[in-house]
């Protein structure tokens, strides 16, 4: 089997262990349990992941080239211990909607900008949370983090709610790369749609 086809064939169940992940990881920080079941979940989620990633540098050809430029996915599957890293993870979902959004120009801009936007804002209320509560900070609710990361994501920064914690912190960052990408990349969505479209019009 070539990587291409693996890619392929795994896409939409990478797509659902990261939902399944993200559903345990809320449950785990929303409503912090006393047993280990959404433990047990996030370590399968994991281990789905870590298997994908070897498999793909088998397949990957040539492999070293791969290698450096996938470090993102090797972050996803050597930084479970610390929590807040995990949702690296979702990152996946990012991919996944991205290449599934449709063909359409106007249903890619406006599903993956609104979908990845919330998706963002979501992931990181819930890794801040889970950094910073306790810490004695400003975030010590989901509503808290909530609004702290649409602050920090549309870049308006009021101040009132902000991480202590160096995890919380390192959120933050990834929040703020996060949000100048999706900004970056609503404009090519937006001018490869029109290449499309003015190319039809040609034909």
């Amino acid at each position: 089997m070539t990587q291409a086809g693996w890619r392929k064939l795994t896409e939409w169940p990478l797509a659902i262990a990261a939902a399944v992940f993200l559903v345990a990881y809320s449950y785990e920080v929303i409503s912090e349990p006393d047993g280990k079941f959404a433990e047990v979940v996030i370590a399968a989620t994991w281990l789905v992941f870590l298997i994908d990633y070897v498999i793909n540098l088998v397949l990957a050809k040539p492999r070293w080239r791969w290698f450096y430029t996938h470090l993102l996915d090797l972050a996803i599957v050597v930084l479970p211990m610390l929590r807040p890293l995990r949702l690296l993870r979702l990152v996946t979902l990012l991919a996944i909607l991205n290449r599934t959004a449709g063909a359409a120009f106007r249903g890619r801009v406006i599903i993956y900008a609104a979908g990845a936007s919330t998706l963002l804002v979501y992931v990181a209320g819930l890794a801040v949370l889970d950094a910073e509560r306790g810490a004695g900070g400003s975030i010590q609710t989901l509503g808290d983090a909530l609004w702290w990361a649409f602050v920090t994501i549309t870049t308006v920064g009021y101040g009132d709610y902000f991480p202590v914690t160096p995890a919380g912190q390192f959120v933050a960052v990834g929040v703020m790369i996060g949000g100048i990408a999706l900004i970056g990349v609503s404009p090519q969505h937006s001018l490869r749609g029109s290449s499309n479209v003015s190319g039809r019009r040609r034909l």
